[in-house]
């Protein structure tokens, strides 16, 4: 038997929050290609994309480790914007600087941009592809990423009863009130409740990385939202120009909104149907195209800026556009990462980022539920596919492209 003062004895099971060692600086091209992989394939919507990210870049890539994706993802959900692209720009920053996150972007955003400016040069007999069973098993695919990224959060950040029921309560709460003020209340409350009923984890083993910005850059960041936030609408009424009406339209969708592409489609719908650069019926079918494509559904400002009838249109307003909804994200994720990284360390803070966490799984359960679980599984065949797939991903662990590729064709053969 060994002796209770041997080191063997004295040593302490590691916590699953410990944070290890980032890889060193990678190549930008790296993560332009693992991001193109995911944007090609990532269907879902952001509850399932980032349960994609996890699977790539926590689990196959080690980029980063289980508590630090978990804290990002944390950030990210009170910042206002499409969450799984503001995540995907900071894992860029976080590995490869400015170049990265730029790539990371592009990569995850392109592939449905692309196709959207495709489909709005005259592609519009292809609307029906939103309802083709093979885009329906992909749906059914994206329950499974969805669960396994629940299971695996659930394992790691509610490891004890206090932290498991706050995510219960965080479940119930976002399935009581769906939108996105009741997911935004459920994070402030366990953040609150962790930090009045946890113990502070203990210090990481070794110092969180950084994401190489100053907090100077941060406020100079924050400063520039701000900025055009409130200067563009001045903008617009000052010089009665129908191209700044839209920008100021398009930034506004992008900054304001929280929950996804979903929330924002009234604030486009606004922007563009009542001046007349896009009928609701075009606007209505680039909308349906949107969900028939994978990656980030704000990529919609695509379609829209291509159909847009007026001093800017064509392929050079859907990228116009494009580049106008995100870069919100890009100012506000710069902004918050630098005073993200010294408050998370304070016990306080480190405590109520633990019921922050543990919140954070709540609401993926709800989501796992609605909309992705009640969108998708409709009969048998539909939950047989997706226990398929999830024993896939989750105990045979088969890449998520080659998941994607088998529910897109059992979609398309069971429909």
């Amino acid at each position: 038997m060994t002796d209770d003062l041997s080191p063997a004895a004295d040593a302490r099971p590691a916590d699953p929050l410990e944070r290890t060692a980032a890889p060193g600086p990678g190549d930008p091209f790296e993560v332009l290609w693992a991001f193109l992989r995911l944007g090609m394939t990532s269907f879902g919507g952001p509850v399932a994309h980032l349960g994609y990210f996890r699977a790539e870049f926590v689990e196959r890539r080690r980029w980063l480790d289980e508590g630090s994706y978990a804290d990002l993802v944390a950030l990210c959900q009170f910042l206002p914007g499409p969450t799984s692209s503001q995540v995907g720009i900071a894992l860029g920053l976080r590995r490869a600087g400015w170049p990265g996150a730029l790539l990371a972007w592009l990569g995850f955003t392109l592939p449905s941009a692309l196709l959207l400016i495709a489909f709005a040069y005259g592609i519009a007999h292809y609307a029906g592809l939103a309802a083709s069973g093979a885009v329906h098993g992909l749906k059914v695919v994206a329950v499974a990423v969805v669960a396994q990224a629940v299971w695996g959060m659930a394992r790691t950040l509610c490891p004890d009863r206090p932290r498991a029921g706050l995510a219960i309560l965080a479940a119930l709460a976002t399935l009581a009130l769906p939108a996105a003020p009741g997911q935004i209340g459920a994070i402030l409350a366990c953040g609150l409740l962790g930090r009045l009923l946890l113990k502070p984890p203990r210090e990481p083993a070794l110092p969180h990385a950084g994401y190489g910005i100053s907090r100077r850059a941060g406020a100079a960041a924050f400063l520039l939202f701000a900025a055009l936030l409130l200067g563009l609408p001045l903008l617009a009424g000052a010089t009665g120009s129908p191209l700044w009406a839209l920008v100021d339209g398009f930034f506004r969708a992008g900054s304001l909104v929280f929950g996804g592409g979903h929330v924002m489609l009234p604030l486009l719908q606004a922007a563009v149907v009542p001046a007349g650069a896009v009928d609701n019926a075009v606007f209505l079918a680039g909308y349906g195209a949107a969900q028939a494509v994978p990656g980030p559904l704000t990529a919609f400002a695509a379609f829209l800026g291509t159909a847009m009838h007026g001093p800017l249109s064509g392929w050079q307003g859907g990228l116009a556009f494009l580049a106008v909804i995100f870069l919100p994200s890009f100012l506000l994720v710069a902004g918050a990462l630098p005073f993200w990284e010294a408050l998370r360390r304070r016990d306080g803070i480190r405590s109520a980022l633990a019921g922050v966490n543990a919140g954070v799984v709540g609401i993926l359960l709800s989501a796992l539920y609605d909309p992705v679980w009640t969108s998708a599984i409709l009969d048998r065949a539909d939950f047989g596919l997706g226990l398929a797939a999830f024993g896939l991903l989750a105990y045979a662990r088969v890449s998520p492209v080659w998941v994607v590729a088998f529910g897109a064709a059992a979609g398309w053969l069971l429909g």
